[in-house]
């Protein structure tokens, strides 16, 4: 933007400064010829007087002492005094005609006075101009005239530049608040400055923020309300399942019950957890992955699934909550459970790169015949609410990463969980 005013201002200031620089131009050049044609007359005029009193040619002479030669004077009868320039026709039309005119010579031009003497005698004064005398001083008035141009010019692209220089700083100080927003910084604000157009964006960015915080707020209160409440029927189920005896279906009931519960307690904790500090959104995939395997490998063993869990052995922070990352596993797995046959079996595995976490969940089931099907929200072929790999999908793009489904070596389906590695994370 910097760039496009000052040439803008460059354009519109040059062709205003030539519009006036050439008329003033012609203007000097024309009073330089004026003068020097003034001064020509005036010194040809100054030996009228001579004439009048005597036309003796030593008399004229020393009359035209101080002249430097630039002046003659045509006595008639072939008698000049002084280097004459003028042609014989131009002296024959002063004569005949009676009056002074400006003529043009080889080197310059001749200023042609015709002086009336006594018995109708006329005696014929040119003063001679040369061409440099025409022209003096007009360089050096150009000279000046573009230097003021050239100042005019180089101002104004200089106050553009500090006018762009100012809007351009507001719009990036708002396109970094606007960018911190993107990467989850609810407290981004920015300072409105610039010109009246930016600084009302800069304070609706700002009520905006406001409102989104607000919003996210109330979002993460109902979350964490709506987990508090499903306490009470928890407690009711676990007493219940107290009291089935002590076999293996029961155990099982009772081992799914409490781990509900430590997950709707761990709900309530990551949404406390996320109103007293928004900006903490980071967990350790690696410890996540491993705790989501430990739950399912329960139901796993019961199905006779044959499952491995790889690359889990170093820590991988990404920039997720932990429950956001545990719901997006918890969905990839349920549908591996969900719309496999038992015994099916299924790896997750976790690898490690410069700029990425990537979590991949295969199996050797059937796959899934229509991908892009599976990857619209709401759609789902097999009697589910087809939000799971939205669910999954959301998670991964909340990190700049992506969700990809395809089918595994395993010849099932094989999800890949992209997600973006933070800086401080070890590789």
């Amino acid at each position: 933007m910097r760039k496009s005013l000052a040439l803008v201002s460059l354009a519109v200031t040059s062709m205003v400064a030539l519009a006036f620089l050439i008329p003033l131009a012609l203007v000097v050049r024309q009073l330089a010829e004026d003068r020097a044609l003034a001064d020509a007359e005036r010194r040809a005029g100054a030996l009228a007087p001579v004439l009048v009193i005597t036309d003796d040619p030593a008399a004229v002479r020393q009359a035209l002492a101080g002249s430097d030669g630039q002046v003659a004077v045509h006595l008639g009868g072939g008698r000049v005094v002084g280097s004459g320039k003028a042609t014989e026709e131009q002296l024959r039309t002063a004569a005949r005609e009676g009056r002074a005119f400006v003529a043009e010579v080889p080197d310059g031009r001749v200023h042609v006075q015709p002086v009336v003497l006594d018995r109708g005698r006329v005696v014929v004064v040119e003063a001679f101009v040369a061409r440099e005398e025409l022209a003096r001083g007009v360089t050096q008035a150009w000279l000046a005239l573009s230097g003021v141009a050239v100042t005019l010019v180089l101002g104004s692209v200089l106050v553009a530049d500090r006018l762009g220089a100012r809007v351009v700083k507001a719009s990036r100080a708002l396109a970094d608040q606007a960018r911190k927003m993107e990467q989850g910084d609810l407290a981004a604000r920015v300072t409105p400055t610039g010109p009246p157009e930016l600084v009302e964006v800069g304070g609706a960015f700002n009520r905006m923020a406001d409102r989104l915080g607000q919003l996210v707020t109330a979002e993460r209160e109902v979350l964490a309300d709506l987990s508090h409440r499903l306490r009470t029927p928890l407690t009711a189920l676990r007493l219940d399942s107290e009291t089935l005896g002590a076999d293996s279906g029961a155990n099982r009931v009772r081992q799914a019950v409490h781990a509900l519960e430590r997950e709707v307690n761990e709900l309530i904790r990551a949404a406390r957890r996320e109103l007293d500090d928004p900006a903490g959104t980071r967990c350790d995939a690696a410890e996540v992955v491993r705790d989501r395997l430990v739950f399912w490998s329960a139901l796993a063993d019961d199905q006779q699934r044959l499952w491995n869990l790889r690359g889990v052995e170093r820590p991988a922070l990404v920039p997720l909550t932990r429950s956001d990352l545990a719901a997006a596993m918890d969905a990839v797995l349920g549908n591996v459970f969900r719309h496999t046959p038992e015994g099916t079996g299924f790896v997750v595995a976790l690898f490690h790169q410069a700029d990425r976490v990537i979590v991949v969940i295969e199996d050797a089931g059937p796959g899934i015949a229509d991908l892009e099907a599976a990857l619209r929200r709401g759609s789902s072929g097999a009697g589910s609410t087809g939000l799971g790999l939205d669910i999954a999908r959301r998670a991964a793009e909340s990190t700049g990463g992506s969700l990809v489904v395809d089918r595994g070596p395993l010849g099932g389906t094989r999800v890949q969980l992209r997600l973006t590695r933070l800086d401080d994370a070890p590789v």
